[in-house]
C-alpha cells in the first residue's frame, strides 16, 4: 500500500469551494476504488488560525490524501486529474507515513474533531539528509508531542514528487489540536498559564530550529475529513 498527498493550491477556499470539495469531489475520487480517500480544506472554522504561515504563492488551501496499491495506477492519476479543475496548481508526493499518535476514529465522511495543522517543510541546504531525519524524528517528535495540546501527530516524509512543477518539500506533517487553539496560543500549546506557555514556546523553537522547520514552512490550518481508510481495524470503511 502507498500514500500520495494532493496539494491544492488556490488564491482563495471559500465555503462553497470547501463545501465541494468535501461532497462533489469527495465521491468523485470514491469511485475511482481508491483503498482510503481524506480531505482537509482550509475553511470558515479555521481560516483565521494563529498558526497559518505561507511560502507559497498562490498558497495551499486544501489536501487530498489517498493510499493505493500503485501511486504509478490509474486510479491515482484518474484523482490527481479530476483535481485539476479545482485549483490553480496541483502538486501529488509520493509519501512514507509514521503516526507516532494516532488520530481518532470518525464515521466516514464525518469532520474530525478540532483541526488539523499541516506544515509542509524543506530540508535545509547545510543539513544532510541523515542528520535531518535524526534530528526531525527521533529528536522532535517527543518534543511536539509534549509542548503542544496535540491529539493526533502523521509525519510523511516525501520519497520524491508525482507532478510536474511540484513545488520542492521534503515532509508534510499533520498535527490535530483542539478547535480552541484556532485562536489562542495558550490552547495550542496546552499551557494553563503565562509562565508556562513560555517555557513550552522556548524548547518547541529550539527544537524546530534544530532540523530549520522553524523558516521557509508552510502551515496550513484545515479542516480534515476522511472517507475511506485501508486499515482494516479501523471501522472509517466508506
Amino acid at each position: 500500500m502507498e500514500k500520495v498527498i494532493i496539494a491544492l493550491q488556490r488564491a482563495d477556499s471559500d465555503e462553497a469551494w470547501c463545501t465541494r470539495m468535501r461532497t462533489d469531489v469527495a465521491a468523485d475520487l470514491l469511485e475511482l476504488g481508491l483503498p482510503g480517500v481524506a480531505i482537509n480544506v482550509r475553511d470558515d472554522v479555521v481560516r483565521h488560525s494563529l498558526m497559518t504561515l505561507t511560502v507559497l504563492d498562490p498558497p495551499v488551501v486544501g489536501f487530498v490524501t489517498v493510499w493505493a496499491h500503485q501511486y504509478y495506477a490509474e486510479p491515482v492519476t484518474a484523482a490527481v486529474a479530476r483535481l485539476e479543475s479545482e485549483a490553480d496548481r496541483v502538486a501529488a508526493y509520493l509519501v512514507t507515513e509514521s503516526v507516532p499518535l494516532p488520530p481518532p476514529v470518525t464515521a466516514a465522511g464525518a469532520r474530525t474533531d478540532g483541526f488539523a495543522n499541516i506544515a509542509l517543510l524543506r530540508r535545509p541546504t547545510d543539513l544532510d539528509e541523515a542528520t535531518w531525519r535524526q534530528r526531525w524524528h527521533i529528536n522532535h517528535t517527543p518534543v511536539a508531542i509534549e509542548t503542544q495540546s496535540t491529539f493526533g501527530y502523521t509525519q510523511n516524509a516525501v520519497v520524491r514528487a508525482l507532478t510536474p512543477g511540484a513545488p520542492a518539500i521534503d515532509a508534510i506533517v499533520e498535527e490535530l489540536f483542539p478547535e480552541a487553539a484556532v485562536t489562542d496560543l495558550h490552547a495550542f500549546f496546552g499551557a494553563p498559564d503565562d509562565d508556562e506557555l513560555s517555557r513550552r514556546m522556548e524548547r518547541m523553537v529550539a527544537s524546530t530550529t534544530a532540523f530549520g522547520a522553524n523558516r521557509d514552512v508552510d502551515t496550513v490550518p484545515t479542516s480534515r475529513y476522511v472517507y475511506r481508510t485501508p486499515f482494516v481495524a479501523d471501522n472509517r470503511i466508506g
